[in-house]
């Protein structure tokens, strides 16, 4: 396996297990269920990892795919600079995600606060990982970038001209 296909394996937990992890944090908050935003935190920290898988991967994948038609460096670098951007925060939000874990085994006083600041993270996580997967989408399903809709009705009135003559 290359690059390109370790990271099509491993890109998608960073979005989704961010997304599972912030809708059982608010269960958890919700149900007042210490073990459901324990699991959450778990969760976001698994989030973070295979978000470093994610970056790590990225650019062999990218040295793959940037001379193929349709690719453009323009498109791989908004997804790259995205990526980067939930790179980061993935990783403060799995290190506040130990925290909040730690804390609430002990049953610290801090521990609410800090599953409120993981809660406003997660929010900003999740944003940017539909952000980042979109961007990612777009560098060969070229049916879900912005202009597909004009490329599309350009190609379908050449036809028509074409037919036309």
């Amino acid at each position: 396996m290359n690059d390109a296909h370790w990271h099509l394996v491993v890109n998608h937990f960073p979005i989704i297990g961010t997304i599972f992890g912030l809708g059982i944090l608010i269960s958890g908050l919700v149900l007042k269920n210490k073990t459901a935003i324990n699991i959450a935190y778990i969760l976001f920290v698994i989030a973070a990892i295979f978000g470093f898988a994610s970056m790590y991967t990225g650019e062999g994948a990218e040295e793959m795919v940037e001379d193929l038609p349709n690719v453009g460096d323009q498109i791989i670098h908004t997804h790259e600079e995205m990526a980067e951007k939930l790179a980061i925060v993935l990783y403060i939000l799995g290190t506040f995600s130990i925290a909040g874990l730690v804390l609430n085994v002990m049953n610290h006083s801090k521990a609410k606060l800090v599953t409120y600041v993981v809660l406003l993270i997660s929010l900003g996580a999740a944003f940017l990982g539909k952000q980042t997967g979109t961007t990612g989408g777009e560098v060969r399903h070229t049916e879900i970038r912005a202009n597909a809709l004009n490329q599309v009705g350009a190609s379908q009135s050449e036809g028509a001209t074409e037919d036309d003559d």
